[in-house]
C-alpha cells in the first residue's frame, strides 16, 4: 500500500514539475504578451454580463471599473472575450496604428437576421464589399453637393414641422398664461423621419392632417422595432451553444421584423420602378441608386438587396442619432436658462425676428454649434462605441490583445475624462469657443468621439450635424421655450441602440416671431 502511495506521489510530483516547466517555458516564450488586466468576479459561462444588466447604464458601469482597472482591462461576454478602452490615449492607438486590424464587427444574430443577412453597411464585415458600398453612399448621397442639392428638403420640412406646432400652440393655447403644452421628442422624431425619407425616397409621411395614416403607422413601428431588437442582447451571441433556444424568442421577432421592413422599401423600389417607366424624373437617394445600379451586382449582391440595404441604413442610421441628440441638447438648453439667453440673443443679432432660419445662417451661430458640441460630449447618441472585433493579434497600450476579441470603446468615460476636460461633468458650451475650440468631432481629435474614428466613423457626420442645427436653430428661433416645472428636467438615461432619455420631453411652448411668419413658412 506505502508503495503504491509512494508511486503515485512521485507520478504526480514529476508530472507537476513538467507542467511547471512547460508553463515556464511557454511564458517566457511569450515575453511582453501579457494581456490587459482582467476584471474579477467572472461567472461560469456567462462571464461578466450580470455587471452589465445591472441597475446602472452599461457605459457607467464600466467607467467605474476603468477607474478600478486602468484605461483598459478585459472582460469576458460568456464564450466572447472584449477589451474595454477607456481614454483618448489607448483609443488612438486602436484607430490609427491598429484601424484595419480593428475595422470589423463580431457576426452578430441581430446583423443577419435585421440586416439582410450582415449586406448594410453598418454591420457588413471589411473587405471589398463594404469598400463599394461605402464609396457609393459618399459620392451619391453624402457627398457636399449632394448635401447641398437636398437643402431645399431639409428647409422646407422643418417649415412645415414649424408651422404645424404653431398650429398645435393655437388650438391648445391657455388663454392666461399665453403657453401651449407639447410633447417635443414625438415632434422631433416625426421632423427627422420626414426629412430623411424625403431625401431617401421621396415619402412624406406626416403632417398636421396625416400623421394617423396607416402605412406611416406601419413604417414607424417597423422602424422603431428594427431599433429595439438591434439593441436587443440575445444569449446566442455570447453563449453561442444555447442559441437553438431563443430565450425570450428575440430570433423570431427579428424575422418577422426584417420581413416587414423588407416589405415596405420592397413597394417604395416597385414604385420607383414603375415611375421610371413613365419617365417620371424622381431626384432621391433611391432613385440615384436604381440609375447606378439596375442591372448589376456588388461582390455578387442581388441589386435590389443593395439598394434595401442602403435605405434601411440611412433610415435607421440618420433619424434616431438626429432625433436623440436634438432631444438631450433641448433638455440641456432647458436646464440650464443661461445658456438659452444666450442663444436667443445669438439668434436674434444673426437672424432677427422678420423672417424664418435659413442653412446660410448656421455658420454665424457659433453659440450654437458650441451648445450641439457639448451635447455631444456628454450625450453622445451611442456612449459605447459599435463592438469591433480583432482580425489579428494586437498590442494596445504595451499590451497583447488576441485575435477574436472584441473591441469595446468608452467614449462616455473619454468624453468626461478630468484629465482631458476641465469640470467634466458640467454643461459648458463655452469650452468650445475658448480653450477647447480646435476640437474638433470627425475623428481626428481622439478627446472627442461621438461619431467614431478610422475607417468605420459615422460616414453621415456633416448631415446629421446639418440636421440638427437646423432643426434646433429654428425651434429656439420660432418659439420661447419654459420648463414646466420648477424642478429641473429629468435626465436619467435609457440604454440602446442610441443613449435616450427615459422619460418625455414635455415643454411649454409660445409664439416668438408675428403670426405672418409662421404663414409664410
Amino acid at each position: 500500500m506505502d508503495l503504491v502511495l509512494n508511486t503515485t506521489t512521485i507520478g504526480v510530483g514529476v508530472v507537476s514539475l513538467i507542467l511547471l516547466y512547460l508553463f515556464l517555458c511557454r511564458r517566457s516564450s511569450k515575453s511582453g504578451e501579457e494581456g490587459p488586466p482582467t476584471v474579477a468576479g467572472a461567472w461560469p459561462i456567462i462571464g461578466h454580463l450580470p455587471l452589465l444588466l445591472g441597475s446602472k447604464t452599461p457605459h457607467k458601469t464600466l467607467g467605474d471599473l476603468a477607474d478600478k482597472y486602468g484605461p483598459i482591462f478585459s472582460i469576458k461576454l460568456g464564450a466572447k472575450n472584449a477589451v474595454v478602452v477607456s481614454n483618448w490615449e489607448m483609443a488612438k492607438e486602436c484607430y490609427t496604428t491598429n484601424d484595419i486590424a480593428v475595422s470589423s464587427l463580431p457576426n452578430l444574430i441581430s446583423a443577419n437576421l435585421l440586416c439582410y443577412n450582415r449586406s448594410m453597411i453598418l454591420v457588413a464585415p471589411y473587405g471589398p464589399y463594404w469598400r463599394q458600398m461605402r464609396k457609393i453612399l459618399m459620392s451619391e448621397f453624402l457627398s457636399p453637393s449632394r448635401v447641398e442639392q437636398l437643402h431645399h428638403v431639409r428647409v422646407s420640412e422643418v417649415q412645415n414641422s414649424i408651422t404645424d406646432l404653431f398650429g398645435a400652440w393655437r388650438s391648445n393655447k391657455n388663454v392666461e398664461s399665453g403657453c401651449a403644452l407639447v410633447e417635443l421628442k414625438q415632434w422631433f422624431s416625426l421632423l427627422v423621419f420626414n426629412m430623411i425619407l424625403r431625401m431617401v425616397c421621396g415619402k412624406r409621411y406626416f403632417s398636421a392632417t396625416t400623421s394617423d395614416d396607416e402605412k406611416a403607422k406601419r413604417c414607424v413601428k417597423a422602424v422603431d422595432e428594427f431599433v429595439r431588437l438591434a439593441a436587443t442582447f440575445t444569449v446566442g451571441d455570447t453563449i453561442p451553444y444555447l442559441r437553438w433556444f431563443d430565450f425570450g424568442g428575440y430570433e423570431k421577432d427579428m424575422r418577422e421584423t426584417g420581413k416587414e421592413l423588407d416589405e415596405i422599401i420592397g413597394e417604395w423600389l416597385e414604385e420607383h420602378r414603375q415611375k421610371r417607366k413613365m419617365g417620371e424624373n424622381v431626384q432621391d437617394f433611391m432613385n440615384v441608386l436604381l440609375s447606378l445600379l439596375e442591372g448589376k451586382t456588388i461582390e455578387g449582391m442581388n441589386v435590389d438587396i443593395v439598394i434595401k440595404s442602403f435605405v434601411l441604413t440611412i433610415i435607421q442610421a440618420a433619424t434616431e442619432a438626429s432625433i436623440t441628440t436634438l432631444v438631450w441638447a433641448t433638455s440641456l438648453i432647458l436646464n440650464n436658462p443661461s445658456v438659452l439667453e444666450k442663444l436667443k440673443a445669438e439668434l436674434d443679432i444673426q437672424v432677427g425676428k422678420e423672417r424664418y432660419i435659413c442653412e446660410s445662417d448656421l455658420s454665424k451661430l457659433t453659440y450654437l454649434q458650441a451648445v450641439v458640441k457639448e451635447t455631444l460630449r456628454l450625450y453622445p447618441p451611442g456612449p459605447l462605441s459599435r463592438p469591433r472585433e480583432f482580425e489579428e493579434d494586437c498590442t494596445i497600450g504595451g499590451y497583447t490583445v488576441k485575435k477574436g476579441t472584441r473591441l469595446i470603446t468608452n467614449l462616455s468615460k473619454i468624453h468626461t475624462d478630468h484629465n482631458v476636460w476641465s469640470n467634466p461633468l458640467e454643461f459648458k458650451p463655452e469650452r468650445f469657443l475658448t480653450t477647447d475650440k480646435d476640437i474638433d468631432m470627425k475623428g481626428q481629435h481622439f478627446q472627442l468621439l461621438p461619431f467614431g474614428s478610422g475607417r468605420r466613423i459615422c460616414p453621415g457626420v456633416n448631415l446629421g450635424l446639418q440636421t440638427v442645427h437646423l432643426t434646433l436653430a429654428s425651434f429656439l428661433h420660432s418659439f420661447e421655450v419654459l420648463n414646466p416645472s420648477t424642478e429641473p428636467l429629468d435626465m436619467t438615461e435609457v440604454f440602446g441602440v442610441t443613449n435616450s432619455k427615459a422619460t418625455s420631453l414635455e415643454i411649454l411652448i409660445k409664439p416668438r416671431l408675428s403670426p405672418s411668419c409662421y404663414e409664410s413658412m
